[in-house]
């Protein structure tokens, strides 16, 4: 097997020689004369095939001409210098950022570029006199490295970073170790120099230190529970807030009356802890979109045909916001389809899989009506816009209101839920110790009040989930599943439904099965097959003939190709026909054929029926292993877009009482699954394409399977690398593991408030007491969480379910 030097695919199709290399296509070859001609050939001594196989990118990047597109995409421009950020989805090794960031070598106008790797960006600053922005993304095109550049690229807004929970933080953070520095002569009793000198100093300082984590760093507390108590909902945050409170103020109280140095350090470690899980908690994928909309699908612009004097008619880059009804537009091979038209010229051959699901692409004729979402992959078309962006048919998949709706407005958290009866159960017993008091020591009533509120705040409990699921969102994402939030996995511990989409996400779009029926081909129609086929582009002739010997591969005399129908060979007066049934044979013989259900490609050499070969999508590895684990716990559905011509063959890998459901429309998707919901189950939505976004959206965890995380996802909550696909069954094991932690933690923080509560209640809670018990409540749920969440997470690697 040969294989190329650049880019490692196999040379199947052409292999060229070249200094001593093999390489897959002239791309490839070109690509490795670029980098060596500039003394870059180190980059293929960093990684082995480093390289992607350069596509032609004619007129691709037109819209880039554009004055009014170039500024918006634009980060700085000014005397000479531009400064744009690019996505650049090929990024996956050292050879590419060494490359990307030695693009000055390649063309001097190019100042600097820096690779963001996480986020497979480069930042490129380069001279506007001597290279256009679309000299600059054709350079990267050339050598391998073609932009992802959306239409929501294009209308951007500018954000402002949101650092406030950085800066308290920092703030609690400072405080805590100043305060707890300060307190260490009271830990000691150091009475002698502490005594005489320096114990108001320090008691004072203390106090400062604590004003700002009280009026800024746990501000965010108090507006949760003011807003909580508001509406009539006791959260986590009311008892917190209380806590804190109290501690503030009956620390203040003990040093403006000399009575002793109070709890700041417990308070303020409380906020340090609390604030610190709040930001494990927020700190996800900022890289990924779990917000798409179609904007992040169309193009920027289109070619725009404008008709002027004398028949003439010229041709511009326009934006899609721009289209109006009426506008004609010219669609390259290739290119997507941004708005609902008509066909008036040229070979329509659609594909809609992005959309519908249907994998099979459509052929249309002039006059027929084209869809927004679908791509042309036959050549060029002329068409004619019937509707803007705003009103085609692709846009209207985000107008449901179920893409309106947040979901954890309908969730109940498990954290909320117990702090409700904790709240209740501690301020009951904070009164009833308080009135015991009241008729046996007047004076110790009120220390007792406020020591049963100190001792019994929440911080375990309000530690325990944030830790946890913070913990279990890296470990996801390091194993390429990357969640939208720890609501994602607290959902995830509760499913009882699984619904998953087949194109796309049970099978792969790189292989295909291939079987064949009829007449066996000779040796003479087999090469007279592979030849012909050899000459088209279309996606199953393709498929077939990577699959086919290529040994006795011979020069054509005549080929004709009949969009959405089929192709003809000729060689030695030998003819061949490849493609739908009614093209290959006779009107009779096609009345004969009852209706086909299946992707097939039909075979008749000088016009005798030989065959056909069916085509069924290959099924991701572990797709049966992982359908045995995930029966054991949830209901299993499918919903498919295309026909049911693999229900027999998709039968054989799914558990018996599997529903399965076929041409099944977007809304038909969403609709049964808010028909499930309705019967109370807790459905787990995992799709792919477009058409799958209302799903996604609509069940209690939609999770989209991708081959590549950083581009093609609509709208939800989970992307899920598709070769992690197999780990589905231990991804959700693992959320119902993450919610058991948390329930352990809670016992061991109500321990420990019952060791805390036995001297609060009993008037004999030191300060020194409260000092160990709270800090160390926090710390032993910290590490508790974070150790449990570790080895749950090395299951992972280990391919087991717990």
């Amino acid at each position: 097997m040969v294989t190329c030097y650049h880019c490692g695919e196999e040379c199947d199709k052409t292999m060229l020689v070249h200094h001593d290399k093999n390489f897959c296509c002239f791309g490839c070859k070109t690509v490795f004369d670029i980098l060596n001609d500039h003394e870059l050939s180190y980059y293929y001594d960093l990684e082995k095939t480093p390289g992607t196989t350069p596509q032609q990118h004619k007129e691709k990047f037109d819209f880039l001409k554009n004055e009014e597109i170039v500024t918006k995409l634009l980060e700085f421009n000014e005397n000479g210098t531009q400064v744009i950020s690019l996505l650049i989805p090929a990024i996956h090794c050292s050879s590419c950022i060494w490359i990307l960031e030695n693009l000055n070598k390649l063309n001097s106008a190019v100042k600097t570029s820096q690779v963001n790797f996480p986020q497979k960006k480069v930042r490129i600053t380069f001279s506007s006199e001597d290279m256009t922005l679309q000299e600059l993304v054709m350079l990267l095109a050339r050598i391998g490295y073609k932009p992802y550049i959306s239409l929501d690229d294009a209308n951007k807004e500018e954000t402002n970073t949101d650092r406030s929970l950085i800066y308290k933080l920092g703030v609690a953070g400072f405080a805590f170790g100043n305060i707890m520095f300060l307190s260490f002569p009271e830990y000691f009793e150091v009475n002698e120099f502490w005594l005489v000198r320096f114990r108001h100093i320090f008691r004072w300082l203390m106090l400062i230190f604590a004003i700002p984590v009280v009026t800024y760093a746990a501000q965010d507390y108090f507006i949760s529970a003011y807003k909580g108590l508001r509406s009539r909902i006791l959260n986590i945050d009311v008892p917190i807030a209380l806590g804190i409170s109290v501690l503030f103020i009956r620390s203040t109280v003990e040093i403006l009356m000399d009575w002793g140095t109070g709890f700041f350090d417990s308070m303020a470690g409380l906020v340090f802890f609390l604030l610190l899980g709040k930001f494990f908690q927020q700190k996800t994928y900022a890289f990924l979109s779990f917000e798409r909309d179609y904007k992040s699908y169309f193009p920027i612009a289109v070619t725009r045909l404008n008709r002027v004097k004398e028949a003439k008619i010229i041709e511009e880059q326009a934006q899609v916001y721009e289209l109006k009804k009426g506008n004609r537009l010219l669609i390259r091979n290739s290119e997507l389809i941004p708005v609902d038209s008509i066909l008036i010229k040229g070979n329509a051959l659609i594909d809609y899989s992005f959309v519908t699901g249907e994998a099979e692409p459509i052929a249309k004729k002039s006059g027929d009506q084209l869809f927004a979402g679908g791509r042309q992959q036959a050549g060029a078309i002329e068409i004619e816009v019937l509707k803007p962006v705003e009103q085609s048919y692709l846009t209207q998949l985000w107008s449901n209101e179920v893409f309106n709706k947040n979901k954890e407005s309908t969730y109940e958290s498990l954290t909320n839920n117990i702090s409700k009866r904790f709240t209740i159960t501690v301020l009951v017993i904070a009164l009833i110790a308080t009135l015991y008091w009241l008729f046996i020591d007047f004076t110790l009533a009120l220390q007792v009040f406020t020591a049963v509120l100190i001792v019994a705040c929440p911080c375990a409990i309000a530690l325990a989930a944030p830790f946890t699921l913070g913990n279990l969102l890296r470990i996801f994402g390091r194993n390429q599943l990357y969640s939208k939030d720890s609501m994602v996995i607290e959902q995830m511990a509760h499913i009882d439904t699984i619904v998953f989409d087949k194109t796309g996400t049970l099978t792969t779009s790189a292989k295909n099965v291939i079987t064949y029926e009829g007449i066996v081909l000779t040796e003479k129609e087999q090469s007279l097959l592979t030849s012909t086929l050899r000459a088209s582009n279309h996606p199953l002739s393709r498929s077939l003939y990577a699959i086919l010997d290529k040994s006795n591969i011979s020069t054509l005399d005549d080929f004709t190709e009949k969009v959405g129908d089929g192709i003809t060979g000729v060689c030695n007066n030998h003819q061949i026909k490849v493609g739908s049934y009614g093209f290959v044979t006779s009107q009779k013989e096609r009345g004969n054929l009852k209706a086909q259900s299946r992707t097939t490609v039909h075979i008749s050499t000088n016009d005798e029926y030989k065959g056909c070969y069916i085509f069924y999508n290959e099924y991701r590895n572990s797709v049966q292993e992982v359908f045995d684990k995930l029966k054991v716990t949830a209901k299993i559905v499918i919903l498919s877009g295309d026909h049911n011509g693999e229900k027999k063959h998709l039968t054989h890998i799914l558990p018996e009482d599997t529903t399965i459901l076929f041409n099944q429309k977007p809304k038909d998707k969403l609709t049964y699954i808010k028909k499930q919901q309705e019967q109370g189950r807790k459905v787990l939505m995992i799709g792919d394409g477009l058409n799958d976004a209302g799903a996604l959206a609509q069940s209690n965890v939609g999770i989209s399977v991708s081959e590549n995380v950083n581009i093609f996802s609509p709208a939800c909550d989970g992307i899920l690398d598709a070769a992690r696909f197999q780990d589905i069954p231990v991804f959700l094991s693992i959320s119902r593991k993450g919610i058991c932690i948390i329930k352990y933690a809670f016992i061991f923080s109500v321990f420990y408030n019952g060791i805390g509560l036995g001297y609060a209640i009993t008037g004999n809670l030191a300060p020194v007491i409260a000092a160990i018990l709270m800090p160390l409540s926090s710390i032993s749920i910290v590490v508790f969480t974070t150790i449990s969440t570790y080895f749950i997470g090395k299951k992972l690697n280990k391919k087991q379910i717990l």
